[in-house]
């Protein structure tokens, strides 16, 4: 068994270094392919989600959604961002609703993007994840719950990283069942003979990559946010969300 991981993600040391608001403003300079394409890996499938439930067909909302990420640029709605609300998904969600009524007025005159080429990026299995999405949500709620849940996949892939780069991928694939578990939930037995350790070693490894997750998880939360804009607030709104 490994030792405890050490990240070297600038996003895991002490503070918060930079916010994903800067992230958008390098998505709006001339080299911000990069920081563009990370924004739509991350936070495509809330806003696909939005546009299903409030009508759209499957094809309609990959369209809206990719054109969404387009005009991001093309438009500098980047410079619009309202950072007193201090909140990314406030700014995505008000912004999409604008670009889904622009949409809709022209929708007979273009399809599928108007011959413009695709961002280099996929949006796989949208329609697939959607099946799966609470009938009962409202689309503003849908929107809320698929954003706190890429947020949450988002502190697992560094994770995971985490664990990789320290040497205990091997580890981490018999610890990850463990974080969404009850402590009286968890098998301490099963976890240390899958470990080849001790009990007392496995509740150890098990209460550090909690621990982990907690800390990247709000890390995440954070990096949505402007420098100042209540965290804590947004942390019970997210438990909230995601134990709807």
């Amino acid at each position: 068994m490994g030792h405890e991981p050490k990240t070297r993600d600038a996003r895991t040391r002490a503070g918060f270094p930079d916010t994903r608001w800067s992230l958008l403003g390098a998505a709006g300079a001339p080299d911000g392919g990069h920081a563009l394409e990370e924004l739509c890996r991350a936070y495509w499938y809330p806003l696909y989600a939005f546009a299903r439930r409030s009508g759209s067909g499957p094809a309609d909302a990959e369209d809206l959604t990719q054109e969404f990420f387009r005009k991001l640029l093309e438009k500098n709605w980047l410079a619009d961002a309202d950072r007193e609300k201090g909140r990314l998904r406030t700014f995505f969600l008000t912004a999409f609703r604008r670009h889904m009524a622009n949409e809709w007025r022209r929708r007979s005159a273009e399809r599928r993007g108007g011959g413009a080429e695709p961002l280099a990026w996929e949006m796989a299995g949208g329609e697939e994840r959607y099946s799966l999405a609470g009938p009962g949500m409202a689309p503003e709620e849908l929107f809320d719950r698929q954003w706190a849940l890429a947020l949450m996949a988002r502190a697992l892939e560094g994770l995971e990283r985490e664990y990789q780069e320290a040497g205990n991928g091997a580890d981490y694939q018999v610890l990850k069942d463990a974080l969404m578990l009850d402590h009286g939930a968890i098998d301490y037995g099963a976890v240390a003979v899958r470990l080849e350790t001790t009990e007392g070693a496995a509740r150890v490894a098990v209460h550090r990559i909690r621990k982990r997750f907690r800390a990247r998880f709000r890390t995440e939360v954070a990096l949505t946010l402007e420098h100042g804009a209540d965290l804590e607030n947004e942390m019970r709104y997210i438990a909230r969300v995601l134990s709807a």
